[in-house]
């Protein structure tokens, strides 16, 4: 069984799941997060990538 790897925003529990990207923010499916711009910033709160840690869904 294969689980996609996803990142929560650790300031509001946004969820970036790699599998899906997050097109309408710039970030195609299938970006891996370590492909993510370091500039980028969550979409529902604008906290920085470094507030994300990964989890298990």
């Amino acid at each position: 069984m294969e689980h996609n790897t996803t990142w929560m925003c650790l300031i509001c529990g946004w969820i970036y799941d790699e599998a899906a990207g997050s097109p309408e923010h710039g970030i195609p499916a299938g970006t891996a997060w370590a492909d993510v711009p370091m500039n980028w910033t969550c979409p529902e709160c604008g906290a920085r990538k470094e507030d994300f840690e990964m989890v298990k869904i």
